[in-house]
C-alpha cells in the first residue's frame, strides 16, 4: 500500500514537474493590429482559438490605433530592440516597409509545398501584393470602396431602389431628386485620398511614373493629370449645390456613416468591410440598404478598383522557434475557415479562392446581397498597373498632400493652381524621402 502511494506521489510530481517545464517552453509571440472596436474584439477571439488549440505557442495581439501609427510604433520599436514578431500594415505601407528592412518576406519563410497556399488567393489581391513574383506579406482583410444607399428614401424621391447612379452625372441627377424629397444632404464620403486612389483607377490612369512605382522606384506623382481634375470638378459640384456633405475632418469615416445612418445623405461611399455595421444600422433605423458599384466618370469603361485594407507581416531579429511559431500562426490565421468567417464577422471580402467557393457552397451572397456587390465589383477589376496599385515609400504624406488640396478647392481656389501646387509639393516630398534611402 505504501509503495503504491509513494508510487502515486512520485507520479503527481513528474506531472506537475513536466507541466510546469511545458509551460516554460511555451512559445510566445506579439501581433500588433491597427483594427480597432468590435474588430479588435473578434481578432482576440480568434487569437484566443488558436491559443487553445495550440497550447505550445502563446499569442498576444495589441491594439496600436490607426495604421500609420501601427507601421511607425513597429519601426521604432525594432530599432529599441524589442519589435513585435507580427505586424499589420495597410497596404499602402507596403513600400515604407521594404524600405525599413525590418521585415522577412513571407513566402522564404515557408516551404515549396506550401506555395498552393499563395496561389490560393484571389488574382486582384495577389495583383497588389506580390511583388516582383513575392509575397513579402500575408494578406489578411482587404477592401475596396462601395456605394450605400437607403433604398427607403430613393423610393420616397421617385428614384428606382433597385438602379442607383452608376456615373458622376447620374449621381447629380439623383441628389436633385433626393434633396426634393427633404433629405438635407444627398451624398457622403469621408475626405480621404482613398477614394481619389480608386477613382483614378477606375480611369485606366496612375497616380505615380515608373508604371505606379511598380517597374522601378516611382518618382513622379500625377496629382494634376486629367484623371485628377475630372475627379475635382465633380467633388466641387456636389460640395457647391450642396449635395456632397462631409464631417469636417479629413479621413472621418465615423462622420460620413453617422451622416448616412443618420438619414441626411441618402447615399455613402465607403469601404466594404463597413457593410456590417451598416446592414445593422439600416435595421435599426427602419431603412432598406442597398449597395452597388461606386460611380465612375461620364464616358469612362469602368476599370476597376484597387485592393485597400491592410496585410501582415513577419519582423526580423528573432529566434528560429519563434518565427516557426509566427508562421505557423499566420497560415492558421488567414486559412480558408478563419477567411470565411472574417468576412461574415466584418464585411471585409474573403481573399482567398477556397473561401469563395465556401461562402458560394452556402448560398451566403444569395442571402446576403448587401455583401455581393463589394465582392463582384473586386471580381471584374482588370488586372493592369492601374488597379494593381501605386508603390510609393511616403504614400501616407502623399495622401494628407492629396486631403489638403481638397480641401482648399472645397474652400473655393481654383483646381487647376490647387492640383498643380500639390504635384510640386508631393514630388519634392517623394525626392527627399527617395533621397533619404539611398
Amino acid at each position: 500500500m505504501k509503495k503504491t502511494l509513494g508510487a502515486l506521489i512520485l507520479l503527481l510530481i513528474m506531472a506537475i514537474n513536466l507541466k510546469i517545464c511545458y509551460a516554460a517552453e511555451k512559445i510566445k509571440i506579439t501581433f500588433w493590429h491597427a483594427m480597432g472596436g468590435s474588430r479588435a474584439a473578434f481578432i482576440n477571439r480568434m487569437v484566443e482559438d488558436f491559443n487553445y488549440t495550440h497550447p505550445g505557442i502563446e499569442v498576444k495581439a495589441e491594439y496600436k490605433g490607426s495604421y500609420r501609427d501601427t507601421l511607425n510604433s513597429a519601426i521604432l520599436a525594432y530599432k529599441q530592440g524589442n519589435a513585435p514578431h507580427i505586424v499589420q500594415i495597410f497596404e499602402v505601407g507596403t513600400q515604407l516597409a521594404l524600405d525599413s528592412h525590418i521585415f522577412m518576406p513571407f513566402q522564404d519563410t515557408i516551404k515549396p509545398t506550401d506555395y498552393a497556399l499563395l496561389d490560393d488567393f484571389i488574382k486582384p489581391v495577389a495583383n497588389y501584393y506580390r511583388i516582383k513574383g513575392k509575397f513579402n506579406s500575408v494578406p489578411f482583410n482587404s477592401s475596396n470602396p462601395i456605394l450605400y444607399y437607403n433604398k427607403t428614401m430613393f423610393k420616397k424621391a421617385g428614384l428606382d431602389p433597385e438602379n442607383p447612379p452608376k456615373t458622376f452625372n447620374e449621381v447629380i441627377k439623383a441628389c436633385k431628386k433626393l434633396k426634393k424629397a427633404g433629405a438635407k444632404y444627398c451624398i457622403t464620403w469621408p475626405l480621404h485620398s482613398w477614394f481619389v486612389e480608386q477613382w483614378v483607377a477606375e480611369q485606366g490612369a496612375l497616380l505615380a511614373n515608373n508604371e505606379n512605382g511598380r517597374k522601378a522606384r516611382a518618382t513622379d506623382i500625377y496629382i494634376n493629370s486629367e484623371a485628377m481634375k475630372k475627379i475635382m470638378k465633380w467633388w466641387k459640384i456636389l460640395y457647391d449645390k450642396g449635395y456632397y456633405a462631409y464631417s469636417g475632418k479629413p479621413e472621418d469615416w465615423d462622420g460620413a456613416n453617422n451622416l448616412f445612418i443618420s438619414g441626411q445623405a441618402p447615399m455613402l461611399i465607403t469601404s466594404t468591410s463597413d457593410v456590417t455595421i451598416l446592414e445593422n444600422a439600416a435595421f435599426e433605423h427602419g431603412f432598406k440598404l442597398g449597395t452597388a458599384f461606386i460611380p465612375i466618370p461620364d464616358g469612362t469603361e469602368r476599370n476597376g478598383v484597387v485592393v485597400g485594407g491592410a496585410s501582415l507581416w513577419l519582423t526580423k531579429g528573432h529566434s528560429k522557434k519563434e518565427i516557426e511559431a509566427a508562421k505557423e500562426f499566420l497560415l492558421w490565421f488567414t486559412n480558408t475557415e478563419n477567411e470565411v468567417r472574417w468576412h461574415k464577422g466584418t464585411g471585409y471580402f474573403p481573399v482567398r479562392e477556397s473561401a469563395v467557393n465556401v461562402l458560394k457552397f452556402e448560398k451566403w451572397f444569395d442571402k446576403h446581397p448587401a455583401y455581393k456587390a463589394a465582392f463582384d465589383q473586386l471580381l471584374q477589376t482588370k488586372v493592369n498597373r492601374a488597379t494593381q496599385g501605386a508603390l510609393i515609400g511616403n504614400f501616407p504624406e502623399i495622401r494628407t498632400i492629396i486631403e489638403e488640396a481638397i480641401q482648399e478647392i472645397l474652400a473655393g481656389k481654383p483646381i487647376n493652381y490647387v492640383l498643380n501646387e500639390a504635384d510640386k509639393k508631393a514630388d519634392n516630398a517623394l525626392k527627399r524621402y527617395n533621397d533619404s534611402i539611398k
